[in-house]
């Protein structure tokens, strides 16, 4: 059964210039409605337009729709049921989760970093503090009082007073979204968000029921754009929109890679303490510094504001802990709204990150290292091999939000796939088909990645314009 329903008016905001290039009618639609499934910008088990509807709405005829839905039919793409319609699905895999890639494709639509080398021992140090936990049923939805006070500790010495008592350790930052969404937003309720902004965040509103306020955000150096135009902008959402919360990335923010200036924190947290408006601040990228000049504290440290954190891009993504902090009475209310769904965070992993964060500084240490070592790579091999794009210089994090210099990002993402390269539309990280002038590419990938993923780009690139490729090895010998 469909859970819910794409209008045609919907859908024709989301497929954007979908007639860009050369080839048939049909098949082009077809091959951006796939992108938009893969994409994740269409749901698994959402039921698409009726043929008619779409045809009407596009201005093309029923015919080429019924092909488009063909082609997808073809590829597994979607299921049509006689009565019922036709429903987005993934081909190979149980309906809510995606297919995996091919062992022969490069997949740079992720952005996380290796794990640690010394992961290993730590997990051993974990088995060993393991038999002092074994008394009781191992169900934990607080956390564990050494990792909670651990984190507290964590905050406490980076500018931000915490007890345990304000920490809730969750199963990664995504859960703690989740738990935010459910306990702070009803249906209908309005929530702002940037734009651009990670994707599963703006899901797991919605999913809660609210109605996203998009606020725009830019890197640092884009042309046209500034923290006092942002503060502005973001104080104006909250005065007009009222919302109820907003969920914000004021470090190295996913995807632009910007951060927010003192400045702007205290203005955006004081418009929202004026507002009743609670403030969710992932700091999920917070302390991955590269070499930026402005010392900035926790944005909590400003004014009132909720935290989320997680382990998972310094020591590992496979590693699944995150935390919540805020004031004890919102602690007790997650813990009401988390017993339905979870009974706790794993026990093992809780005493390896509690083995962790002894060693953060030395984690830090070695990020930064990585991510500077990427990020001079992968804007040098860009230079070389795709000039005419534009390269946000970022002062940490783990991502850059490359400008194409036109609306061509889907096209794009469509092209690599047939180069043997996954990277994530621009699109992915807005709302209602924005954001296709842009790509998010990582810095945190293995050198050999992103050598590999920028050779299938440039290819790729020049496949849309109809140009020659550059040859690979006096791109890679230009920078190596």
């Amino acid at each position: 059964m469909a859970e819910s329903t794409l209008t045609a008016r919907s859908l024709e905001r989301l497929l954007g210039d979908w007639r860009a290039g050369a080839g048939s009618a049909y098949h082009a639609l077809a091959e951006r409605i796939r992108l938009l499934v893969l994409d994740g910008r269409i749901p698994v088990d959402t039921r698409l337009p009726a043929e008619r509807d779409l045809a009407e709405r596009l201005g093309l005829s029923r015919t080429t729709v019924t092909a488009a839905y063909r082609h997808l039919r073809e590829q597994g793409l979607v299921l049509s049921v006689r009565g019922s319609g036709s429903v987005a699905r993934l081909p190979g895999a149980p309906t809510i989760l995606p297919a995996p890639p091919a062992a022969d494709y490069i997949d740079f639509s992720k952005a996380a970093p290796p794990a640690l080398p010394w992961l290993p021992d730590l997990a051993r140090q974990a088995v060993d503090d393991l038999p002092e936990h074994l008394g009781d049923a191992g169900f934990d939805p607080i956390g564990t009082p050494a990792l909670r006070a651990a984190i507290a500790d964590r905050y406490t010495a980076r500018g931000l007073p915490t007890t345990p008592e304000q920490i809730m350790v969750t199963i990664g930052a995504q859960h703690a979204i989740s738990l935010l969404s459910r306990a702070l937003i009803g249906r209908g309720d309005r929530a702002i968000i940037e734009a651009p902004t990670y994707p599963h965040a703006y899901e797991a509103l919605r999913v809660a029921g609210a109605r996203l306020v998009p606020v725009g955000v830019a890197p640092r150096d884009d042309e046209g754009w500034s923290g006092q135009a942002e503060a502005e902008a973001m104080t104006r959402a909250i005065v007009h929109s009222n919302p109820v919360a907003a969920y914000l990335m004021p470090d190295f923010q996913n995807p632009t890679g910007r951060s927010m200036s003192a400045e702007t924190r205290e203005r955006v947290l004081d418009a929202a303490a004026r507002q009743g408006t609670v403030i969710v601040a992932d700091e999920t990228t917070g302390e991955l510094d590269i070499d930026r000049a402005e010392s900035l504290l926790p944005m909590a440290a400003y004014g009132p504001a909720i935290m989320v954190g997680s382990v998972g891009k310094t020591v590992w993504g496979g590693v699944r802990v995150g935390w919540i902090r805020a004031d004890r009475p919102l602690i007790r209310r997650l813990l009401a709204v988390r017993s339905p769904g979870d009974l706790g965070t794993p026990i093992i992993e809780q005493l390896l990150v509690t083995r962790a964060l002894q060693h953060m500084d030395d984690i830090l240490e070695l990020r930064r290292e990585q991510l500077r070592a990427g990020r001079e790579r992968l804007e040098g091999l860009l230079a070389q091999a795709l000039p005419e794009w534009h390269v946000p210089h970022v002062d940490g994090g783990i991502v850059t939000w490359v400008g194409l210099g036109a609306a061509v990002s889907s096209q794009l993402a469509l092209a690599a796939r047939s180069h043997g390269l996954i990277v994530a539309a621009g699109p992915r990280f807005g709302i209602d088909g924005a954001f296709e002038r842009f790509l998010r590419l990582p810095i945190c990938s293995p050198a050999e990645t992103t050598d590999a993923a920028v050779q299938a780009l440039a290819r790729a690139w020049r496949s849309l314009s109809g140009a020659a490729p550059a040859p690979d090895q006096s791109l890679l010998a230009s920078v190596i």
